[in-house]
């Protein structure tokens, strides 16, 4: 067994194609499969299922992925595949002290951001902390990649991401993650003017919103996940008639009397101008995003080297409040 070997395996588990992880890692695809193939007869057991359809047993030899089809690791491969990162960590590592005595950085951090992040036009100025961060390490690589707040805290726990701007739909990181709250906002319902819902008084219970069609983020979401906790506590499932990975979107189907639209807090007149007339809810809850870590910290010195200047620029209040989540889809 070699590094080489780990590395190609982890390629293709994380890329789910032998031909996606042979153009990561710039090799052709046959010498991929080969090397694979070597490391699962070394060790006795099958580590990707090549077949798209399930799990192969333990203990036959590997084959030949079917084109088109999701290669995904088997049981023994979701067992090994945690180790196989480590130890490739810890083989940059090695460099990485190396290069401690020279003063020269080196490595690769994978970063993930929640849908948006990037444009939150001054909310979250990622650009700017990337930019300087590479000014000072040019020789550390960068990977921004943007998904669903549940799988990027589940690529953070097993190692695929070093860093993460996530929901956060508890309020609290979840189990081997540690985060700094960086959005801490209530959650109302926004809907046209002429929604039943504005003539009840006062803030309005969850159960009002058990028989109607909601608008919201996707499953996956923190914004969603605050949405789906909430109405598990108010026992019932809520009925989302209208999804969008879109804010904006969301705000522009409840404007056309589509459904209750569930979002973050704005101002009257942001509402007013978006056509909308928002709510308050009782419980109220809310949405939270946090800047995430493993616990203990990321595992490279280039992860942890990039890990300080995010905290500090996302977790510093602007000296104008900032613009609230809402408002910044009316701009």
């Amino acid at each position: 067994m070699d590094l080489r070997q780990l590395q190609l395996f982890v390629a293709v588990a994380e890329e789910g194609s032998f031909t996606r992880a042979a153009a990561r890692v710039h090799l052709a695809q046959p010498g991929v499969s080969a090397r694979i193939r070597q490391l699962e007869r070394e060790l006795g057991h099958v580590l990707l299922d090549r077949s798209g359809t399930g799990r192969p047993s333990a203990g036959r030899s590997g084959g030949t992925a079917r084109a088109g089809r999701p290669v995904t690791p088997t049981q023994v491969g979701e067992a090994v595949l945690p180790y196989a990162r480590a130890a490739l960590e810890a083989a940059e590592n090695v460099r990485h002290a190396a290069d401690a005595f020279t003063g020269l950085l080196r490595g690769h951090v994978t970063v993930g951001l929640v849908s948006g992040a990037t444009d939150a036009r001054g909310r979250f100025d990622i650009a700017s902390v990337l930019a300087d961060f590479h000014n000072e390490h040019p020789h550390v690589e960068i990977a921004l990649t943007e998904d669903t707040s549940d799988r990027m805290l589940r690529a953070l726990r097993h190692g695929a991401l070093d860093i993460a701007v996530a929901g956060l739909p508890d309020g609290d990181p979840p189990p081997g993650t540690d985060a700094d709250i960086v959005v801490d906002e209530p959650v109302v319902v926004a809907v046209s003017p002429h929604d039943p819902l504005l003539s009840e008084p006062g803030p309005l219970p969850w159960a009002a919103l058990r028989d109607r069609a909601l608008i919201s983020l996707p499953r996956g979401t923190g914004l969603r996940g605050v949405l789906e906790q909430a109405c598990a506590r108010a026992g019932f499932r809520p009925r989302v008639a209208f999804e969008a990975a879109a804010p904006p979107l969301l705000a522009q189907l409840a404007a056309r009397g589509l459904g209750v639209a569930v979002v973050p807090a704005m101002p009257p007149e942001a509402a007013s101008s978006l056509g909308l007339h928002t709510l308050r809810l009782d419980p109220e809850p809310r949405a939270r995003i946090g800047l995430t870590w493993r616990t203990g910290g990321p595992a490279s010195p280039a992860a942890r080297a990039l890990l300080a200047p995010l905290r500090a620029a996302l977790t510093s209040p602007r000296a104008d409040g900032g613009p609230d989540a809402m408002e910044e889809w009316t701009r």
